[in-house]
């Protein structure tokens, strides 16, 4: 007779044992490494008593994957999704399914991280060279970036850098009284900080003196205005013009670059990525030749490898805010590269051609509507047009939306008298019958309406440039070569479907399958940003539950989701001080202290907020030095508004005094802004709205399971004590809010918050305090492991870190030549990504392992950098030559190792194989070492011949 299970037993085990890597018998012999019996007694040490929590987080009970499922499944049921004709920058769109299956849903494309470590991320940079060339091809400019954050942030980026880069003295910018209300309202928001006076203006009157123009192309109404002849007089004036312009327009309109444009912006969404309730979606700039150097964001340029073959890299990476800090062009730091590459694969999918189809389809279906409105008597407004119809219907608007709202369409409701309609890819005629019935014209026959229409573009507007010439945008129009051309791509990279990648500071845990699943639901990726708010209520009840556990995570009041980056959400936070401060009667208070271990991202952010950076000092332990922090605050006491602090630090540690310099800064009469980036180490143990601190931001694609992207999407919610929260991001179509909105979507990225949502509801309070505690024992493991072979940089109480780890490679330079780049190559011919290089202390590697790693896998990372280890104790000792080594070498080719002749002085298997473990699963570099230098000096972004790639 068997024993017998009760069902309790037999129920699935939770998911945190899913999410955390090392079994209990891991955990046990990692416990011994670091020489502690429990887990609660390596915590003990060391977490600061000072900022530990005494309670449990007030989590719902954590629920299994199905239960999740199920009830995420309840909360899209909620919402009802309706044929969108709203327009304003959001477009419904066909993801082909190819695309969708093995990219947006595939994880070999989604958990890839940031390509600073080109050699293993050929795929996403040849798919990223393939967006910028569409965009540049379209807007006929010369450089295009790799994407940013939205169409209205992109807007305010271009704004800045027509400010940097114009020759007028002025301090006016000129805005369309056409162009989009969210990005007004975002402009609104970044120019008041930085003294920038906003001017709206039809074009109808001369135009003023200014350092720069935005005109929307088409614009917000619908409406096609040629604006050469504004261009011409902003020139004049010495001002910069910027065009905020629809791709998919642009397939049939002329190209701002034609038009006079200097600076393109726009929105890539209604290139196959879904509405999202907002986003994630790629935003787009272009610059002339000259202006490439001021471009924000991330850059992707053509440079060649060791063996002078054609390779992909970030190019002109001094631009940016983790190199330049407070004088950088711009303090974004994530995109929208997974986005950017589905639109980019979008075009390559459809090529020239059928993108113009998709245009000159979605035209004709608005052409036919204002012809079946001006057959019924409706007044339409503009005669030039591209998807967008405006009807003047005065007193009867908002009656003609309710009623098409009951034909199941959504139309934008402009003013009283007034009624927008947008058409799209998605668009079919019983749509447009639908429309006609709500403005109660009856008795048209579109056929005869589609027959007897002309086209709604001006003539002087047509597009007689090409587009879309290179011959990637050509051969892939089957499936099968689709399919197969993103597979390649794909297998050039190593993303965390294949190996951990150990980065310090970017919290590369596990983006389970489950958390995923749920953003593609139509419920939740096919509704507009701005449909009405009854349509959204799951959203809403899931936006409200999500702010409210992330509220009792930090210890703070009051969270908004709005910012669509950590970059976004540390302006946000910035700003709600600032606004505090201004309400309290104290504008004065300008000044920021940012540590010089901080985030580059920090100072940048304190810029755009309109402080001043006041740099604070370490200590030799890496801490906050206090000495020089009293002084600083001494310096600037009047005028304090606030310091940025990571916590734990960037070094890596749990700085004992954090309450001390809560306490210094509070009774100076500034404000405490704890940076996020490292709540992974934090989460069940400590709340920074507990210890001292006013405001954070938090990283949803980090700590909170969104995976990178390969560069973005992100989210980077703002959390505030209650002082500070009536001074959250506003809304962007509503006025009256003390701050205005930092992204153009009411939630930000609202389509992935899905993903936090089912982490936070899967892992519950008990699991959430595992996944940090192990965060912490994974990072001491492996720090005791490579202690012996590499110096520890930093540590706290006991000779502990927090979740990372910094090994210092100065005196291993110094002596043998071999560097940080050196050690990071090789690690590819292992098998791994490359730990964080430089940062924060140059000549270092940060390791940041993450507690979804499991015993094995942190073993085959330590065992890696270990045997490198060896190998640099050849150069050392004359074994291996100092200049000609597998370091120095590194990463080795296939191509490289299967030549006729093999010129160095150590075999093909030391090359590729340097341990036993590397010979399963191999992974091959698609390129060898790649000249920064030369991709800078010789600057190429767009798809290069492929001449190029001849031997």
């Amino acid at each position: 007779m068997t024993d017998l299970s009760s069902l309790s037993e037999l129920s699935s085990p939770p998911f945190a044992t899913r999410h955390i890597g090392p079994d209990d018998a891991g955990q046990t012999r990692m416990l011994e490494a670091v020489g502690f019996a429990s887990v609660a007694d390596l915590v003990a040490v060391a977490v600061p008593e000072a900022i530990r929590s005494s309670g449990r987080l007030g989590l719902p009970p954590a629920a299994g994957e199905s239960e999740a499922l199920a009830e995420l499944r309840v909360l899209a049921g909620r919402n009802t999704v309706l044929t969108s004709m709203i327009g304003l920058g959001y477009h419904d769109t066909i993801t082909p399914g190819v695309i969708r299956r093995n990219l947006l849903e595939n994880p070999g494309w989604y958990t890839a991280y940031t390509p600073y470590q080109p050699e293993i991320s050929q795929g996403r940079l040849e798919a990223l060279i393939n967006f910028q060339t569409v965009v540049s091809d379209l807007t006929a400019l010369d450089v295009a970036g790799a994407s940013l954050l939205d169409e209205a942030t992109a807007a305010a980026e271009a704004m800045t850098l027509a400010r940097r880069a114009g020759r007028s003295p002025s301090t006016v910018f000129v805005v369309d009284a056409d162009a989009l209300p969210q990005t007004k309202a975002v402009l609104r928001t970044r120019a008041e900080p930085l003294g920038i006076e906003l001017v709206e203006s039809d074009f109808t009157a001369e135009l003023p003196e200014c350092f720069g123009v935005l005109v929307q192309y088409p614009g917000a109404s619908g409406r096609v205005r040629d604006f050469r002849a504004i261009a011409d007089a902003a020139h004049a004036r010495g001002a910069q013009v910027v065009a905020a312009a629809d791709l998919l327009a642009l397939t049939l309109l002329a190209a701002p670059g034609e038009l006079g444009a200097d600076i393109a912006v726009g929105s890539s969404q209604r290139f196959g990525v879904p509405l999202g309730f907002g986003g994630p979606h790629a935003a787009y700039m272009a610059v002339r030749d000259g202006l490439q150097r001021q471009l924000p964001g991330r850059l992707v340029g053509v440079s060649q490898d060791a063996d002078r073959r054609p390779a992909y890299r970030l190019a002109l990476q001094t631009r940016e805010q983790h190199i330049r800090r407070e004088k950088a062009t711009s303090n974004i730091c994530t995109a929208q590269v997974l986005l950017a590459v589905i639109a980019g694969m979008y075009a390559v999918y459809h090529g020239p051609e059928g993108l113009r189809r998709i245009g000159r389809r979605t035209h004709r279906h608005a052409v036919v509507l204002a012809e079946g409105l001006r057959q019924g008597g409706v007044e339409v407004v503009h005669d030039t047009f591209f998807d967008t119809v405006l009807a003047r219907v005065p007193g009867r608007a908002a009656g003609v939306v309710a009623a098409a709202r009951e034909n199941g369409v959504n139309l934008r409701l402009v003013d009283a008298d007034h009624v927008g309609v947008t058409c799209d890819e998605k668009t079919e005629l019983l749509h447009l019958e639908q429309v006609l019935a709500a403005f109660e014209v009856s008795g048209t026959v579109l056929a005869d309406l589609d027959a007897a229409a002309h086209d709604a573009l001006p003539a002087a507007l047509t597009r007689v440039s090409d587009y879309l010439t290179h011959p990637v945008f050509h051969s892939h129009r089957s499936e099968t070569a689709m399919l197969r051309y993103l597979r390649r791509l794909q297998d050039k990279d190593i993303a965390l479907d294949r190996s951990m990648i150990p980065l310090g500071s970017c919290t590369m845990k596990l983006n389970a399958t489950t958390e995923m699943e749920p953003i593609t639901w139509p419920e939740f990726a096919g509704l507009h940003p701005y449909a009405p708010e009854d349509q959204a209520a799951g959203y809403l009840e899931l936006i409200g539950e999500l702010e409210r556990w992330l509220a009792e995570v930090t210890g703070y009041d009051a969270v908004s989701l709005q910012p669509n980056a950590g970059s976004q959400g540390e302006f946000a936070g910035l700003l709600a001080i600032r606004a505090y401060h201004t309400a309290r009667g104290e504008s004065g208070r300008d000044v920021c202290l940012i540590p010089s271990s901080a985030h580059g991202t920090n100072a940048a952010s304190a810029v755009m907020a309109g402080m001043r950076v006041a740099v604070v000092a370490c200590d030799d332990q890496g801490n906050v030095d206090l000495d020089d922090l009293v002084a600083k605050i001494d310096k600037h006491r009047e005028r304090l508004a606030a310091i940025m602090v990571t916590y734990p630090s960037t070094h890596g540690v749990y700085e004992e005094t954090i309450v001390r310099i809560c306490e210094l800064v509070h009774e100076a009469g500034g404000q405490v802004y704890v940076d996020g980036a490292n709540l992974n180490a934090l989460v069940g143990l400590a709340r920074p709205g507990e210890f001292g601190a006013d405001v954070s931001h938090l990283n949803l694609h980090k700590t909170f399971c969104i995976p990178h992207g390969g560069g973005g999407p992100g989210v980077g919610p703002v959390a505030v004590r209650a002082h500070l929260a009536d001074y959250l991001p506003g809304h962007p179509l509503r006025e009256g809010s003390a701050v205005g909105p930092v992204s153009a979507a009411p939630y930000g990225s609202a389509g992935i918050l899905p993903i936090s949502w089912a982490y936070i509801r899967m892992m519950g309070a008990d699991g959430l305090k595992a996944a940090t505690e192990q965060a912490i024992l994974s990072a001491n493991y492996l720090a005791r492991r490579l202690s012996p072979h590499y110096p520890v940089l930093y540590t706290g109480r006991g000779g502990l870190v927090a979740h990372e780890c910094i090994v210092d490679l100065r005196q291993i330079t110094k002596e043998t030549g071999v560097t940080v780049d050196d050690v990071a190559k090789r690690l590819v011919d292992y098998g791994f990504h490359a730990p964080t290089m430089s940062f924060p202390v140059a000549g270092t590697l940060m390791i940041e392992p993450t507690e979804s790693e499991d015993l094995a896998e942190l073993d085959r990372f330590c065992e890696a950098m270990i045997a490198i280890r060896e190998e640099i104790a050849k150069v050392a000792s004359g074994a291996y030559d100092r200049t000609d080594n597998p370091l120095r070498n590194a990463p080795h080719t296939a191509d490289s190792l299967v030549a006729d002749e093999w010129g160095h002085p150590y075999t093909r298997t030391e090359a590729a194989y340097p341990l036993p473990s590397v010979r399963e699963g191999k992974y091959w570099s698609p390129v060898r070492r790649i000249d920064q230098a030369y991709g800078d000096r010789n600057l190429v972004c767009s798809c290069p011949p492929l001449a190029a790639y001849e031997d």
